[in-house]
């Protein structure tokens, strides 16, 4: 009997997915735990394994489709199976004349095998079905023998149009892919935290230059240090002295939840959009650990290669946009956690230091946190402690490797 293999709840209260790739194609014989597609959730890509052994009877969702929990993804079964259901249909007995017209249709199709949805394809991208040599089933024309056919690859998806407007002309650009999760994301935050932000800077003249005593160091080693292992160094150790930054509120059962573990997600900027992948446990790893680890986690964010594993049960987040520009910004933060952490750009500036006017590399930080749980003092007092340790960084740095 063939098995309908379905889109699975894959957690995190996540309810749909965009078909990024089919890994199999109608008429291939697979394994249990073979992967068989990947999928763009609002978490990550993730690849979906075979429920069984068998055949790839039939797969019914192209690729740049959404599929919600539950619907189904591909039938599996052995050869043949699809026809016995098929003759397994009741006949309706129809009047002679229908009858005729039927044959004629039928000796017209009767070397074309295609099921109706390959066929309904074959239309859209007037692909003559008849001078095919299908791969499928018992010669059978397949949707990937169609695109190649039409040289795609993918469904053909609605693409930026140019309109007009009352004052001119407009470009509309659909919101698909990581854009539209983003965007999912940031309205929930929005919605549902009632957001406040406290600026503050961060003198780190002596964490720039320690950063240079090591920089060469950690190259050494095949990593580059930057200075956001410090940054999470010292979030770490202020969560620690104040627990209710590494919290979310549990609105159902109407509870504050202080998180015991110090997961830090990380925001990064790749060409799809904002991904962040979260360093666990990032309390216990010392700066250069978690510089390689860092690494590691943007390599793969960039290539498209986080497992949902890695972007899962986060904290607390640290969003920098230093290496671009600016200076203080409202990050909003990365829901259901209660807090988030920005960075800007170091720039030198003129500071009175024990009554003279000095120059300083400074640092500007932005932290917006959950209302509900914080008020402002403590948030205040979060982002003193962190500033007291990035301005005192050899203290953080005395279990560097």
């Amino acid at each position: 009997m063939a098995t309908e293999f379905h889109f699975p709840d894959v957690g995190e209260g996540i309810h749909e997915g965009e078909i990024v790739k089919w890994l199999v194609k109608e008429g291939d014989r697979v394994q249990e735990h073979q992967p068989l597609v990947q999928v763009e959730t609002d978490k990550a890509i993730v690849e979906l394994p075979s429920p069984t052994t068998g055949t790839v009877l039939r797969l019914h969702k192209a690729m740049g489709a959404v599929v919600k929990v539950g619907e189904i993804l591909a039938t599996i079964g052995d050869v043949g199976e699809v026809q016995k259901e098929e003759r397994a249909i009741p006949v309706i007995p129809q009047r002679p004349e229908v009858v005729k017209e039927q044959q004629k249709s039928r000796e017209k199709t009767t070397e074309i095998k295609a099921l109706f949805a390959v066929r309904a394809l074959a239309k859209q991208l007037n692909v003559d079905l008849a001078g095919l040599q299908g791969t499928g089933l018992d010669g059978s024309v397949t949707e990937a023998d169609v695109r190649a056919a039409a040289k795609k690859t993918v469904v053909p998806e609605k693409g930026p149009t140019l309109a007009f407007e009352e004052f001119g002309k407009i470009l509309r650009i659909p919101l698909r892919g990581m854009r539209k999760v983003i965007a999912k994301n940031m309205v929930l935050s929005m919605q549902k935290i009632p957001h406040v932000t406290h600026a503050d800077v961060a003198d780190v003249t002596a964490l720039w230059d320690l950063r240079l005593q090591y920089k060469e160091k950690a190259e050494a080693q095949g990593f580059s240090l930057t200075f956001l292992p410090f940054v999470i160094k010292a979030v770490t150790i202020a969560l620690k002295a104040h627990p209710f930054l590494n919290a979310s509120l549990d609105e159902e059962k109407n509870e504050i939840v202080v998180k015991q573990y110090c997961n830090i997600g990380v925001a990064v900027d790749t060409s799809d959009g904002l991904l962040v992948p979260v360093l666990k446990n990032a309390d216990h790893l010392s700066i250069f650990h978690t510089a390689k680890q860092l690494e590691a986690l943007a390599e793969k964010a960039s290539n498209r290669e986080l497992a949902l594993d890695d972007v899962r049960g986060g904290s607390f987040t640290i969003t920098n946009i230093g290496s671009i520009g600016g200076t203080f910004f409202t990050p909003i933060i990365n829901y259901p956690e209660c807090a988030i952490l920005g960075t800007g750009k170091i720039r030198e500036q003129p500071v009175v230091l024990e009554g003279k006017i000095v120059v300083r590399k400074v640092m500007p930080l932005s932290l917006s946190f959950d209302h509900r749980i914080l008020d402002g003092a403590k948030a205040a007092r979060f982002l003193n402690d962190v500033i007291k340790h990035l301005e005192n960084p050899s203290e953080m740095l005395m279990d560097a490797e």
